[in-house]
């Protein structure tokens, strides 16, 4: 079975909520730095600063939904303490993720699971 993304041309989030596809995704403020979350219940934020229909809110929308797939897939899960990523568990605290040792914050390009 083939997967095909929604047409760019009805690509639009202006609207504080939208779907793309099946995901609903919430235009939303978020904390300093955040520019998207993707959520265990299926939906994705974009940060409010984030100008519609750009080309940034585009890139994040299409990186959230690649850790919504992983979710889906089970490569990815989360809680409030711990990071998942195909079956090793990352401990979880203040914005932070413990990774080989060390704390890195949220969304840090370092974690194997930011590398898309």
């Amino acid at each position: 079975m083939a997967f095909k993304l929604p047409n760019q041309n009805t690509f639009n989030l202006s609207n504080k909520s939208n779907n793309y596809g099946s995901t609903p995704i919430i235009r939303k403020d978020l904390e300093e730095g955040v520019l998207g979350e993707a959520n265990n219940d299926g939906t994705i934020y974009v940060s409010s600063a984030v100008e519609p229909n750009s080309e940034r809110e585009r890139s994040i929308v299409m990186h959230e939904m690649k850790h919504m797939t992983d979710m889906k897939l089970g490569k990815l899960g989360y809680t409030d303490n711990e990071i998942t990523w195909n079956g090793d568990k990352f401990e979880r605290a203040d914005g932070h993720i413990k990774y080989q040792g060390k704390w890195y914050p949220e969304g840090d390009k370092s974690f194997p699971w930011e590398q898309h």
